[in-house]
């Protein structure tokens, strides 16, 4: 049987620079392989290569790439544009770069239908609404009449899902398909990409760093260091029994090990409330620093509707703690982040901050720091900005706060000088960090700080921003789908769904004991493989 891919000894330098080092893979059609590894260990690299979508930069230097037994490693752009999404679907994994912005959801998806001349342009606007429901979209016809800005992070995945779908190709390349996603929504994606490589023998290529889903999903798990497949072979031997200190090193890393009981000490705070807070009625505490009170958010969808994505939601955030928020895709998580931040007016309702100035008592750390790094600026510059927008001190006293800061994330003092660009997901993360705290914030808003990262630098970044929980006395209000992360790290959790905040209380008490149907289905859906069970991965 001829493999729906394979990969020999594949070269792959960027300059001088080797990103891939005879790296080597198979697929069979119907097999799902997942490739896991570190940051730069060279599996975005592989999945590019895979599908043709290296940057100018790159090099191929040796070794072959084979798409149903077709060499593609030399193929031509006019070659390449007819093999993807017809021959090969790719599911890219930042989907604020990869959509069009000015171009409405449905034409989007549409667009490879006509592309490969599979429908007609009404047809194909009709089979564009079909795929997004089936990708998961609720309310996919009035979905199609957006714009990409106006979806949330998770349901632009989904898009970005449908496109690969749309022409039902036999391989599907997904690098981090679900790592925006919701557990509920990841089990239902993974659940169709699964079941259409049953009915119809399509293979998938997926990268990622949750290992959770390679145990759960693959068949068999290819793991990368330094540019090479060090290990691969079904999931169970490799993720149960590792033979490279590569894998070991990651498996070590999942959030939950070590357990919790094992952190250090942190300071006593005082009791707070579980149960969420009626409107008006936030939670009473000593020490608050932030009081949402009532927050309501309304959106114009097309046709004059209206959309509630928050609705009268209220909280109290106390020093040194860090609350979770907690949620499907849409669940008004995010929107919540924005207003606390005063990105965004609530509708009704109000953030109250002892202390006034929001600006310098507030600070964001995004979920994809390259895309809100500025990748003109230099390291230090970016580290500055908030100093100079809001004119402290002269350039010595800003020189040395940036010295300070760096410093204080353990980012050397050899990467000030770079761009963005030139940095690890890591690095880039720690310079953001860094960025937010030039004001000495007393609350740090972090919307997915973490979703984008393999678990090794997860850890790392967890460990950081505990420690400066713990050194600054910062308050964290951390946004995230990731169950396993949140029970890690999270103090409280509070648990939205369709705008509203249905529950709230203590990480121990929500996993453990959850008061609201929706949390337990959430819980229920957190990928639990018998493969990795004696690790205590959840």
């Amino acid at each position: 049987m001829t493999d729906a891919l394979s990969i020999d000894d594949l070269h792959v330098a960027y300059g001088d620079a080797p990103a891939l080092r005879g790296a080597s893979l198979r697929i069979a059609p119907g097999e799902t392989v997942a490739v896991v590894g570190g940051s730069g260990s060279g599996k975005t690299t592989l999945a590019h290569a895979a599908i043709g979508l290296l940057p100018r930069s790159a090099r191929v230097d040796r070794g072959g790439i084979r798409i149903a037994g077709h060499e593609v490693s030399r193929a031509s752009a006019a070659e390449w544009r007819a093999l993807r999404g017809r021959r090969v679907g790719f599911v890219p994994q930042d989907p604020g770069v990869h959509l069009n912005p000015a171009m409405r959801i449905g034409p989007q998806v549409a667009e490879v239908l006509r592309i490969h001349r599979l429908a007609g342009r009404r047809e194909a606007a009709a089979m564009a609404i079909g795929l997004l429901e089936r990708a998961g979209l609720p309310d996919a016809a009035t979905r199609a009449r957006q714009y990409p800005h106006e979806l949330s992070g998770g349901m632009r995945q989904r898009v970005l899902i449908a496109i690969a779908l749309a022409a039902e190709p036999p391989l599907i390349i997904a690098d981090e398909p679900t790592s925006a996603l919701d557990v509920t929504v990841q089990r239902q994606i993974l659940d169709h990409l699964g079941r259409i490589g049953r009915e119809t023998g399509t293979a998938l290529l997926l990268i990622t760093h949750d290992l959770a889903v390679a145990a759960e999903r693959a068949d068999r798990v290819a793991v990368m260091e330094a540019g090479r497949v060090v290990e691969q072979g079904p999931a169970e031997q490799v993720l149960t029994s590792p033979g490279h200190p590569a894998t070991r090193q990651l498996l070590d890393a999942v959030p939950g090990r070590p357990p919790r009981a094992e952190r250090p000490p942190r300071a006593e705070r005082p009791p707070r409330a579980e149960r969420p807070p009626r409107a008006g009625r936030p939670e009473t505490a000593t020490e608050p620093l932030l009081y949402a009170e009532g927050l309501t958010k309304d959106f114009r969808l097309p046709g004059r509707r209206t959309l509630r994505a928050v609705d009268d939601v209220g909280f109290v955030l106390h020093r040194g703690e860090t609350l979770a928020l907690v949620g499907e895709s849409g669940s008004g998580k995010s929107s919540v982040a924005r207003m606390v931040m005063g990105l965004t007016r609530p509708t009704s309702g109000r953030v109250r901050i002892p202390g006034g100035n929001t600006a310098r008592q507030v600070q964001l750390v995004y979920q994809n720091p390259y895309a809100s790094l500025n990748p003109r600026m230099r390291v230090a510059a970016i580290i500055a900005e908030p100093l100079r927008a809001q004119r402290e001190g002269d350039r010595a006293a800003r020189r040395a706060r940036v010295a300070e800061l760096a410093d204080q994330v353990a980012l050397p003092a050899a990467l000030l000088s770079r761009r963005p660009g030139e940095l690890s997901g890591g690095q880039r993360q720690r310079v953001a960090i860094a960025r937010a705290l030039a004001l000495r914030p007393r609350v740090l808003v972090c919307d997915e700080p973490v979703s984008a990262l393999d678990t090794v630098t997860q850890a790392q970044i967890l460990r950081l921003l505990g420690r400066l929980r713990d050194e600054l006395g910062l308050s964290h209000l951390f946004i995230s789908h990731d169950l396993a992360v949140v029970r890690e790290f999270a103090d409280r959790i509070g648990v939205m769904r369709a705008g509203r905040l249905v529950e709230i209380g203590p990480s121990a008490r929500v996993f453990d004991a959850p008061e609201n149907e929706h949390t337990m289905r959430l819980l229920e859906a957190i990928p639990r493989p018998a493969k990795l069970a004696q690790r205590d991965l959840h």
